[in-house]
């Protein structure tokens, strides 16, 4: 009997010493709220088949947007049990459907239907005027009669959530509206969607953005500063970068050019994730201390002070911070109230602002700038699999716009991983002299903030379906083994200091 008690005890002590060894955050992967919605079935009818397209109309005349059919929501992000109004225009008038779908893996197809809504009847809202905000400063909004509203299910997972519109008998068109669904759970992951900044470029519903004033683009290089509403439909993206002028992705923002490829991704790859709108970060600083790991992903130009603060007190606190992006935290921004009173409808920069991304990210922010993304620290952790010497490289991955030197001071063990000179559109060398830099330091906590220094780093990340190609980089859809290696390294270890924590 003792010794069957000795050899139970024994083998209970291997078991444990082999559960030990298992990584604490491979365990958790395994059951986790997001490989279990990633279970269910998928589909790829929320990609858009027929947007109505004007090719033989100049842009400034009207590509921005497709008055067939085009809505937009009440909320940036919502959470189970609110409620969530939808607004949608069709010219002429038309029955139309809208199905929701949240975006993810789901074996590859993408998305997942959540609820279809129909039959509706659509009429032509039109385009309202100006609304004065501040005198100079003007704030373009809708006000369009509800169309439907839904109340958000307890099983709807945070993530970012498709509404497909589309018309059917005489004619067919298609747009999206787009919105987040947050919650209040731990997650390893914090993932924030850069959704002030596809605003601050929402030119609906013709040359009507932060950027640009009544009759006069890119207005925003003069001291005046312009607003950009939230009422109000997504044009088609569009910020000088001729082949992002995709009509398939007509209301659905910068987040299927620029985010998508990531969220596919870690849904993929069984990541506990949890998704926030830029809102959410400006609004409750506390909640960010939820996640171990705060992501900021593609193109996230345009941050509020709080927002900033609320960041940085997170790092402080041992929140690692991953910057997936490029162009991130380059210009302040103040968020606004709606005509009719509803507080954080609108974007409006403001004039003179800065906010230190240097001490915060590791990088400076910059504008246009396409590089080859070079290998120079081949024996950091963050190179581990990867293969990679030292000049390897991953072509063309830097773009189009970036972070370089000069680099924080102030972080003492900040290390280079990549780095180089950038080019313009048309690979001609840099007037300035310009570099990019791909970064990692260790803050007062032990956690991490690493700068990938690109808006592209997440598109060879994957290809999802419907995945958009940046100009002249056809290799980008194979995807790049090294850099998908080198985010779960990052990743993982930022997940795994938390955990020993």
């Amino acid at each position: 009997m003792i010794m069957k008690k000795t050899l139970f005890f024994i083998l209970g002590v291997m078991l444990i010493t082999a559960w030990g060894q298992i990584p604490v955050w491979s365990q958790q992967q395994k059951k986790n709220i997001i490989v279990t919605e990633n279970t269910k079935p998928g589909t790829a009818d929320w990609i858009l088949t027929k947007v109505v397209r004007h090719d033989n109309e100049p842009y400034e005349k009207g590509w921005h947007r497709r008055t067939e059919i085009e809505g937009y929501v009440s909320h940036m992000s919502i959470k189970a049990g609110d409620s969530l109004k939808i607004y949608v225009s069709t010219d002429p008038p038309a029955e139309y459907k809208i199905d929701i779908y949240r975006m993810g893996y789901y074996g590859g197809k993408g998305g997942r239907l959540v609820t279809t809504i129909t039959p509706l009847k659509g009429l032509p809202e039109g385009i309202t005027q100006l609304t004065p905000v501040d005198g100079e400063h003007h704030i373009m909004e809708c006000n369009w009669i509800e169309s439907a509203k839904i109340k958000i299910p307890e099983d709807w997972v945070s993530g970012v959530y498709l509404g497909k519109l589309s018309t059917w008998r005489h004619h067919e068109a298609e747009a999206y509206f787009i919105f987040v669904v947050c919650d209040d759970r731990k997650a390893d992951l914090i993932l924030q969607v850069s959704d002030l900044t596809w605003a601050a470029y929402n030119r609906w519903p013709q040359w009507r953005s932060m950027y640009d004033a009544p009759n006069e683009p890119w207005r925003s290089r003069r001291p005046e500063s312009y607003s950009a509403g939230f009422d109000r439909p997504y044009a088609i993206y569009w910020n000088g970068w001729p082949a992002a002028f995709e009509p398939l992705t007509n209301g659905s923002g910068e987040f299927l050019m620029t985010e998508f490829p990531l969220v596919f991704w870690l849904e993929k790859e069984g990541y506990d994730v949890t998704y926030i709108s830029q809102v959410d970060a400006h609004m409750d600083g506390p909640g960010l201390l939820r996640g171990k790991v705060f992501v900021d992903v593609g193109h996230d130009e345009y941050w509020t002070r709080e927002q900033y603060d609320n960041i940085v007190k997170a790092r402080d606190a041992g929140v690692s911070l991953a910057f997936l992006s490029g162009n991130s935290v380059s210009g302040e921004v103040e968020l606004l109230t709606s005509s009719d009173g509803r507080p954080n409808r609108g974007v409006r920069s403001v004039v003179g602002g800065q906010l230190d991304e240097v001490e915060l990210m590791g990088a400076r922010s910059y504008g246009v700038g396409m590089a080859d993304w070079t290998c120079v620290a081949p024996d950091h952790w963050a190179f581990e699999g990867t293969g990679m010497k030292k000049g390897d490289y991953v072509p063309q991955l830097v773009g189009w716009e970036f972070h370089g030197p000069p680099l924080a001071e102030n972080h003492k063990d900040l290390v280079v991983l990549a780095e180089g000179p950038v080019t313009n559109y048309y690979g001609q060398p840099s007037r300035r002299q310009r570099s990019y830099a791909t970064t990692i330091y260790t803050a007062e906590k032990g956690n991490y903030v690493f700068n990938a220094g690109t808006c592209w780093w997440n598109k060879v990340l994957s290809a999802p379906p419907g995945y958009i190609i940046p100009p002249y980089i056809d290799h980008f859809k194979d995807g790049d083994e090294r850099i998908r290696r080198i985010t779960k390294n990052v990743l993982d270890r930022m997940i795994s200091v938390q955990i020993k924590k």
